[in-house]
């Protein structure tokens, strides 16, 4: 049923909880799971300085959080790609998902609701919205 998963993260404990149902999904479907970062630097590019290194961080955390994916996946005999790439969350997740032939979005989400969600908007929800596969979604309690 599933031989590609997705699972994008940012390293957050809503990331780390939708991780583990992958993995497990992965398991059970002798699936590969996908760990994918997203540098979004467009909220850092008006800064005149210093948007280089912030960038930089962005990159190493992603490369960080895909790795602890990585490594978990390992752990359960469950096979790893991963990818820390740039460009506007929920735009590049569904290039991915299109690129690699996924069968599967698992994500977290952080819960929020009325104007906190509102103001923030949501990475998850929108692909939710506009994904061409299912997509599971895992909320973290906060």
């Amino acid at each position: 049923m599933y031989d590609q998963i997705l699972v994008p993260t940012d390293g957050s404990p809503a990331a780390d909880a939708a991780i583990e149902h992958a993995i497990d999904l992965a398991d059970q479907y002798d699936a590969r799971v996908h760990a994918l970062y997203v540098v979004d630097g467009s909220a850092y590019s008006t800064l005149e300085a210093g948007s280089e290194i912030v960038v930089e961080a962005l990159e190493s955390e992603g490369e960080e959080a895909t790795e602890r994916v990585s490594k978990t996946a390992e752990e359960s005999g469950v096979e790893t790609v991963t990818s820390v790439v740039h460009g506007t969350a929920y735009r590049t997740i569904l290039e991915y998902v299109e690129d690699n032939d996924i069968d599967l979005i698992v994500m977290g989400t952080h819960g929020r609701q009325g104007l906190d969600r509102y103001l923030l908007g949501s990475v998850t929800e929108r692909v939710v919205r506009t994904a061409d596969v299912p997509v599971l979604t895992v909320r973290h309690e906060e």
